[in-house]
């Protein structure tokens, strides 16, 4: 057999991807054109009320392991039947919990989230699956849950939570369930949830690590009563930055629906004024009071005359996504996009180009020519760091008196920011020297230049 030229198999590779992607998007557009998009108050008040008397025959059978429970029994399947769920996001946290409360019986449940499924999600983001890319998730999670119990009554919402809508649809449910994963939303998801009079079941998950708890329930406090403000975004790291191992969200996911469960069903709740914390990596959990109502509370004290935010994001200074923060933290002088680094390449310019991820990073893909620095071993503040570059330095081969360029790149163009700031402030031990960094970083470099590169 005639062996193919490596040039034309790389053409006919873009020209493939390119052709999956724009299927994908008309997939995304055909399902989102599908599914319920509550765009006014108007819309979103279309739902019947729940009104269950009695359990038929086959309810009885498909719920009899829970049914003779003492605690639980008929009176609970019959309220966990009437009770109607909201469910924050459909991702790591939303999937097993839409999943066990469909399986235990919930009358209602909607499942609002903005985004579509991608091939990162299904690790964690159980109901979901391969031939779903390009769908929405609440639609995704719909057509999963489906299978399992046809008898629920299930409506998504293919939308990102805003303030103009938010509380008119939470007035529609009994019980929130905030799995999101970015901090405006958790503000607008509290706030709603208290202006609406709606006990809150909060979780997050992160790394190895997950949280839980219950806000704005029997008297408890809410989630502004332990946070009254933002912390700095710059603080802020979310699994597309941080990481984390699917099973945790599927674990703590699975608490959060057991919270719900007992709420709806008039069984005490575990964790209103407690937090539990879990750490998978010791496999320990800890429970964690918090505490109480507080009196001077801006959106859940008595005196209270809080109204819902017009902006979360500028509040927060944040994004209400998961997506991958993006700072600007250096002038457009200061940086490269990936083009122009694919020309300094293509002309020999010297440079050095040090990559500033984290070892782990390093591992799963690299540019061959890089020089890896961790920005940790950067943010040391010792000199080790800076003797690698003036090593490199010395080696580089450029007229007298041109100065050598510094590039830094990461995953995609935060840390490189901060890594060029460092080299900046090291600037007079470093004579003839320019620090630019590589704007949208390794994710833009293989959507833009080399789509045979590693994305994560």
């Amino acid at each position: 057999m005639e062996s193919a030229d490596p040039q034309s198999l790389q053409d006919e590779i873009k020209r493939k991807d390119e052709e999956i992607v724009s299927l994908r998007e008309k997939l995304g557009e055909l399902q989102r054109a599908r599914c319920p998009h509550p765009a006014s108050p108007s819309a979103i008040e279309r739902l019947p009320g729940l009104s269950k008397a009695e359990l038929s025959n086959a309810d009885i059978l498909r719920f009899s392991r829970q049914l003779v429970l003492p605690e639980f029994g008929v009176k609970g399947q019959l309220s966990l039947a009437n009770t109607s769920v909201l469910v924050v996001g459909c991702g790591g946290l939303g999937c097993p919990l839409a999943q066990y409360l469909a399986a235990a019986g919930v009358g209602r449940l909607g499942l609002l989230d903005y985004d579509v499924v991608e091939m990162s999600n299904l690790h964690r983001q159980v109901l979901h699956a391969e031939n779903r890319q390009g769908m929405s998730k609440s639609l995704s999670v719909v057509k999963s849950l489906q299978k399992l119990n046809s008898t629920v009554e299930y409506v998504p919402y293919h939308m990102m939570l805003n303030p103009e809508t938010a509380l008119e649809l939470f007035k529609l449910y009994d019980i929130v369930a905030d799995c999101s994963d970015n901090v405006p939303t958790r503000y607008l998801v509290n706030d709603a949830s208290v202006a609406a009079g709606k006990p809150l079941v909060s979780a997050s998950a992160l790394r190895w690590d997950g949280q839980l708890t219950v806000y704005n329930y029997q008297g408890g406090p809410c989630y502004r009563c332990l946070f009254p403000n933002p912390p700095p975004p710059e603080t802020i790291t979310n699994c597309a930055d941080g990481g984390v191992l699917g099973i945790v969200p599927g674990i703590i996911g699975s608490l959060q629906a057991l919270e719900v469960l007992k709420i709806a069903s008039g069984i005490p709740s575990s964790y209103s004024g407690v937090l539990l914390m879990y750490n998978a990596l010791d496999g320990r959990f800890r429970n964690i009071k918090i505490r109480s109502k507080k009196p001077d509370c801006v959106v859940c004290s008595d005196n209270s005359e809080y109204v819902i935010l017009k902006d979360y994001e500028t509040f927060c200074g944040s994004s209400a996504s998961d997506r991958c923060r993006i700072l600007n933290l250096l002038s457009r002088e200061e940086r490269l996009s990936v083009q122009d680094y694919k020309n300094i390449l293509d002309n020999g310019h010297p440079h050095i180009l040090v990559d500033v991820r984290p070892q782990v990073e390093v591992d799963i893909c690299r540019l061959p020519h890089s020089v890896h620095i961790p920005l940790s071993r950067m943010e040391e503040c010792n000199d080790q760091w800076l003797n690698i570059v003036k090593d490199n330095m010395a080696k580089l081969k450029h007229k007298e008196n041109e100065k050598s360029m510094v590039v830094m790149i990461c995953k995609n163009g935060n840390d490189s920011q901060k890594a060029v700031k460092i080299l900046q402030k090291s600037q007079k031990e470093v004579d003839l020297l320019i620090a630019k960094d590589v704007q949208g970083g390794l994710i833009a470099w293989s959507k833009i230049i080399d789509p045979t590169f590693p994305e994560y």
